[in-house]
């Protein structure tokens, strides 16, 4: 193959992490982690001589077979599968290829599980440590508060909370909007325990905030500012700082992270009468799929609502066991 014929290959994956921000306008975590996987199946065919432009069916399977020998979760392994499926279909509708290698490549299902949760109780000390914060400067001490209270009172996604701007939350609103994945808005609304905590900590960040312009800082539009390049706390901070609060309130921090905390904010509502759908909003989930891990959690409440209600309910008494169950 001529050098002229093999040079797109090289910006292949460029281009088709541009297409997808473009058409679909995705969130850099996702565009990072497409990178990721096509990165890592484009080293294994760099080993084995290959490129994208050359690589076929079997050196895919070959690729999903090491990463079984290598230990990769079934997740992992699906995940990467569909990250190359994606790149070979746009490859073939670019007419960069005359073939479409990983088109009839099954891989190993996804099994949808629903991750960790927590009890209230396991929440409620989780944000009585944050509240009370012993040790903890008070600036500190309020955002943690108001940090814990926006999560479990919202379900938002790490990634929405932390780059909240301040200008979402002026006025002590009942409901705030949200800017999600695909750019997609929602409304959200606030308990009365978050709107004080928020409120508490807005008046400390804007005392800081008036100190630090007297310095010659720029005003940070930001909930939570921070001094990095993004301008307002990491994702990879506040994860590290809900492993200290479970620890704190006598957690394992090993089965608690703020999308626990998403969970348990989406189960906690399903278990005491929430409907579906308003969950499917409220998580800002584009399909009824996504949320429906949370089934068991609804069939749940619906077996203790035919106990409790059906007209027939009170005769029945409890099952012996010569009954059907």
């Amino acid at each position: 193959m001529t050098e002229a014929a093999t040079a797109p290959a090289r910006n292949w994956m460029a281009l088709f992490l541009e297409a997808i921000q473009a058409e679909r306008d995705a969130a850099a975590n996702t565009l990072a982690s497409y990178g990721r996987d096509l990165r890592d199946f484009e080293t294994f065919l760099t080993a084995r001589g290959q490129g994208f432009a050359t690589a076929g069916r079997p050196e895919i399977e070959a690729y999903l077979a090491d990463q079984a020998e290598r230990g990769m979760a079934e997740t992992t392994r699906a995940r990467r599968l569909s990250a190359i499926r994606q790149f070979y279909r746009f490859a073939f509708l670019e007419g960069w290829r005359t073939d479409d290698p990983a088109a009839l490549i099954r891989g190993p299902k996804r099994r949808r599980s629903l991750p960790d949760s927590l009890s209230e109780a396991d929440v409620d000390r989780m944000l009585e440590v944050a509240a009370n914060g012993e040790g903890t400067p008070l600036p500190e001490r309020l955002r943690n508060a108001c940090l814990m209270q926006l999560l479990y009172a919202t379900g938002l996604r790490v990634s929405e909370l932390v780059s909240l701007p301040i200008s979402a939350v002026r006025g002590d609103p009942r409901m705030i909007l949200v800017r999600g994945k695909g750019g997609r808005e929602r409304m959200v609304p606030l308990s009365d325990p978050a709107r004080r905590a928020l409120q508490a900590w807005i008046a400390q960040r804007d005392t800081m905030e008036d100190q630090a312009a007297e310095r010659g800082r720029a005003p940070s539009r930001f909930l939570f500012p921070a001094r990095g390049k993004r301008g307002h706390m990491t994702r990879e901070r506040f994860f590290l700082l809900v492993k200290e609060l479970a620890a704190l309130a006598g957690l394992d921090p090993a089965k608690v992270s703020p999308h626990t905390l998403r969970h348990a904010f989406a189960t906690h509502l399903l278990a005491n009468g929430a409907d579906l759908r308003v969950i499917q909003t409220l998580l800002g989930h584009a399909s009824i799929a996504t949320t429906e891990i949370y089934t068991h959690v609804l069939d749940a409440r619906l077996k203790q609502i035919v106990f409790e209600k059906h007209p027939l309910a009170e005769h029945t008494g409890e099952t012996t066991e010569d009954e059907p169950t």
